[in-house]
């Protein structure tokens, strides 16, 4: 018959990519049962969106099953993401993660990066908000199909709308379609502040913060009001635009809000009926722009029109065309932001 520290020795050969350390020694192993040389055991991620989940349980499987004296072998995989350090002044306590989406200049897809990854999240299991801080310009409505909503209000608070398993707040449920929000820069801080504090937020693994582009007032209100795990800024591939994402990267590094990385949008064309991918920007690409910068590359996403014209009928890529070349590159990138929140939330133990 094996035993429980046979099991754990096995174990502790697999070895978490993003936190190099083995899984025993992280503690993501919680129980070892074994009767009559059946073997169960529970594997904890830090996310439910781990990209290596499958992998990882493949080979707990052969290492256990390689063991003298078993006879079967059951591994299950659960996940629990690790909080933040919450202060008791904290004005979200029951969010574990606030992630801002951000772009030095408009026009890049932010705001489609930032619903798909919601949903890509939230596919995986994770408990997930959107919150779209862009006060001129809120699309996150129309986007995700909810735009002739109305919150609730319950004791002084805003109820999230519930959408594709997201919750989900916008100025844009509390103006009139066709309202431009013309305000200056104390109005600007003082709404964001609002959007954090008076909506109810709830228990949530990940709050994702749409913020409208460029380096002003509601990039460091967000900065300056609530603890952020980090920032994701979001590019096309060309030259001015990482020149103008450049300006991005050091304000929030002034703000003391670590970049998560960085993510290349619209970098090509992926041709429906032959496959072929013909690059739409010149430039030397995200990934070399993240190299230079010294911040981690989360992944590219191609240009779909059909996917595209989907969003402005409120489906979302992940949603509308599951299998399609841009729905897979959202589920890569929410699997690599969830490593790198994890890779953050470790190195502040």
């Amino acid at each position: 018959m094996p035993t429980r520290d046979q099991v754990l020795d096995a174990l502790s050969q697999i070895i978490d990519p993003d936190l190099h350390r083995d899984i025993v020694s992280l503690g993501f192993v919680k129980d070892v049962v074994i009767c009559d040389g059946a073997v169960k055991t529970v594997i904890e991620l830090t996310t439910p969106a781990c990209p290596v989940k499958d992998q990882m349980k493949a080979e707990a499987e052969r290492l256990i099953a390689s063991l003298p004296g078993v006879r079967s072998v059951n591994v299950e995989m659960t996940a629990q993401v690790r909080t933040r350090q919450i202060d008791p002044q904290d004005l979200l306590p029951g969010v574990k993660h606030v992630v801002a989406i951000a772009s030095g200049k408009g026009g890049v897809g932010k705001s489609t990066v930032s619903v798909n990854l919601a949903v890509a999240l939230a596919q995986a299991g994770a408990k997930v908000g959107l919150l779209d801080a862009d006060i001129y310009g809120p699309s996150i409505p129309k986007m995700l199909g909810c735009q002739g909503e109305k919150p609730l209000v319950e004791s002084n608070q805003l109820i999230p709308i519930r959408r594709y398993g997201i919750s989900v707040m916008s100025l844009g449920f509390l103006l009139e379609e066709d309202q431009a929000a013309m305000w200056r820069g104390p109005i600007v801080a003082g709404t964001v502040r609002q959007l954090f504090a008076d909506v109810r937020w709830g228990e949530l693994d990940y709050l994702l913060v749409d913020l409208p582009p460029g380096t002003g007032d509601a990039p460091m209100t967000t900065a300056q009001t609530v603890p952020l795990t980090g920032v994701v800024i979001v590019m096309t591939p060309q030259e001015v635009a990482a020149t103008i994402a450049g300006k991005s990267v050091a304000l929030f590094r002034r703000l003391n809000a670590p970049i998560l990385g960085v993510v290349e949008n619209m970098a090509e064309f992926v041709c429906p009926c032959c496959g072929e991918r013909t690059a739409i920007f010149p430039g030397p690409g995200a990934h070399v722009f993240a190299q230079r910068l010294g911040v981690p590359f989360l992944g590219s996403v191609p240009l779909d029109p059909v996917v595209s014209r989907s969003s402005d009928q409120g489906l979302p890529a992940l949603l509308s065309a599951p299998e399609s070349a841009q729905a897979q590159a959202f589920r890569e990138v929410a699997g690599r932001l969830a490593a790198e929140i994890s890779i953050a939330r470790f190195a502040q133990v």
